[in-house]
């Protein structure tokens, strides 16, 4: 582990809820214009949660994922982090990406598409972050899990709304 000020780990740490939490933020305002209209009308399957479920479980995991990536950032050198975070920096872009793409512009095959990549993004994310700390990868596999339903849950919709 590097030698930080706990003033540094501290605004590393914030710094990290506030990408997280801002990128949810944004995903949340661009699924809001469509959540209440356009979702509303879409044949669910019977595994569907209901709207407010969703909200309280992706704040649980953002907050995780930051303190993932803080915890990276915290243990490893600058030339052993920079892979890692940039993979978590990539599939937190697909993460908004899919939020674009179903809810924003409602295409519900290429968020499958889209989904499928970000799954992919999860997993390798989760990996080297797990090659650097534990706890780290750990606190990724939430994430994964949610992020499988969700593709699940997203081929579902396309399949029961073919037009949409």
């Amino acid at each position: 582990m590097t030698t930080r000020s706990r003033f540094q780990d501290a605004a590393a740490l914030v710094l990290s809820l506030a990408l997280c939490l801002g990128v949810g933020a944004i995903g949340a305002a661009v699924t809001q214009t469509s959540v209440n209209d356009w979702y509303a009308r879409l044949a669910k399957p019977s595994f569907n949660p209901p709207n407010e479920v969703f909200a309280p479980v992706w704040t649980t995991l953002y907050v995780m994922m930051a303190i993932a990536a803080w915890r990276v950032w915290r243990t490893a050198d600058s030339a052993t982090r920079g892979g890692p975070l940039t993979l978590f920096l990539l599939q937190l872009a697909l993460n908004l990406g899919w939020s674009m793409v179903f809810f924003g512009l409602q295409k519900i095959g290429a968020a499958v598409a889209t989904i499928f990549v970000l799954d992919v993004g999860v997993i390798v994310t989760m990996l080297a972050f797990r090659s650097v700390d534990r706890i780290a990868g750990l606190l990724m596999v939430p994430y994964l899990a949610w992020v499988a339903f969700a593709t699940v849950l997203n081929i579902a919709l396309w399949r029961l709304n073919p037009t949409a």
